[in-house]
């Protein structure tokens, strides 16, 4: 509490407060302790980012940019004959080709990312469409 407080430049009890709020509405987990911990959800977080694109954009948008993802995707899955980056040797690779191991990590950090957007992406479609049928029904 006391570092979070400094973090925030608030009192501790303040910031406190604040910790006991966010751990009502599950925005951190406490942890009892000695001293008392706090961590961030990042369920919380990737719900947030869910339902803020269901809201933004149209489910055809969501499903264009799933499908943009997901032709990334598959690129760096022949381009690297795996499928994910964590199934890739950075080092074997760039020593294997004239790829130097920062623009092979640069590929596998843009491959998760994509990953991860495609995910959010086909999340935010359901998210929708059951929205939809809960209106309808």
């Amino acid at each position: 509490v006391e570092a979070i407080g400094d973090a925030a430049d608030c009192d501790p009890e303040t910031a406190k407060e604040h910790l006991t709020w966010f751990t009502e509405l599950r925005i951190v987990t406490r942890h009892d302790g000695d001293p008392v911990t706090y961590e961030r959800n990042d369920a919380y977080f990737d719900w947030r980012r869910v339902n803020e694109l269901a809201a933004t954009h149209s489910g055809a948008e969501l499903r264009d940019r799933a499908r943009e993802l997901a032709t990334r995707i598959a690129e760096y899955e022949a381009r690297y004959d795996a499928a994910s980056p964590a199934g890739v040797d950075a080092v074997g690779v760039a020593e294997a080709s004239e790829r130097s191991i920062d623009e092979v990590c640069v590929d596998l950090g843009d491959w998760a990312t994509a990953q991860e957007r495609r995910e959010l992406c086909e999340r935010a479609l359901q998210h929708a469409t059951d929205d939809r049928e809960c209106e309808s029904g």
